[in-house]
């Protein structure tokens, strides 16, 4: 792995929480791309107006990228590339949420992810970032974000569960930039076994498609044991069985860390609003 920055770079406009979990993400799929190993770049740079054809407004920006020496991607590959659920890896190798959730943050951030690549010679990423007018400007959205939440609900004790442990990282530094602490879990087994062990975890969120035992199956287990604690189901498949869960509220996948904030307090409130 190597690091290229210059030795001054102004603050980008971005939060600071997503901003670490994008370069997670691109690192994690450019190490993907090169199973037999290879060079990893990470390197930022600073341009006064972003090339043509990237459709940014002029400005200045701090551009981000990840570049690996793998398999690269043709054209058809790149061109669905941030799409959700599309993904190169097979089946249990990952979800095609990566690049989905670092064009998601791009884009709230004033910015863009622009990928290159070549089938055979590798891949770079890039994040194109807006400068920050002032320095105070850098992390007021995580700020704000968590203010709102935890003037709404109190900070919580959250168990999430999902078998991609890239999801779960994400996910889980969502809920604990709002102020939530998260206990982590990558089967429904080792779910079961958190909430026995801790007895103060007052919700549960649960991705749905997962080996050995399913979503809809752990919160059925769940009920038998604890019938008030508030589940929330974290798919991204419409296609779930017949009147599985079908009382359960949906988090669809990608979310962002407003939709899983208010999803959080919208099933809080629901358990303190029952009989």
């Amino acid at each position: 792995m190597e690091a290229r920055f210059p030795l001054t770079l102004r603050a980008a406009r971005a939060n600071s929480n997503k901003l670490e979990l994008a370069l997670l993400n691109l690192a994690v799929n450019a190490r993907d791309a090169m199973p037999n190993g290879g060079p990893l770049v990470i390197a930022a740079r600073e341009e006064a107006l972003p090339p043509p054809g990237i459709g940014l407004k002029a400005g200045n920006y701090i551009c981000l990228s990840v570049t690996d020496h793998g398999m690269g991607m043709d054209e058809a590959t790149l061109a669905k590339a941030t799409e959700p659920f599309f993904t190169t890896k097979g089946v249990g190798k990952g979800t095609g949420l990566g690049l989905s959730m670092v064009h998601g943050m791009g884009e709230q951030s004033g910015g863009r992810l622009v990928l290159k690549s070549r089938e055979g010679e590798g891949t770079t990423a890039e994040l194109w970032l807006p400068v920050a007018e002032v320095q105070a400007a850098v992390g007021l959205e995580r700020r704000d974000l968590r203010q709102d939440h935890k003037s709404a609900i109190l900070a919580l004790p959250v168990l999430a569960v999902d078998d991609d442990a890239l999801v779960l990282m994400n996910t889980s530094a969502m809920l604990e930039d709002i102020g939530h602490t998260v206990f982590g879990a990558k089967s429904g087994k080792e779910a079961l076994n958190i909430l026995r062990r801790e007895r103060d975890i007052d919700l549960v969120i649960t991705d749905q498609a997962m080996p050995q035992m399913t979503g809809t199956e752990l919160a059925k287990a769940i009920r038998a044991e604890w019938p008030r604690l508030p589940i929330i189901m974290a798919t991204g498949y419409s296609e779930l069985p017949p009147g599985a869960a079908a009382d359960l509220p949906r988090l669809a996948k990608p979310f962002s860390q407003e939709e899983i904030a208010r999803a959080v307090e919208a099933a809080t409130r629901s358990r303190l609003a029952a009989p």
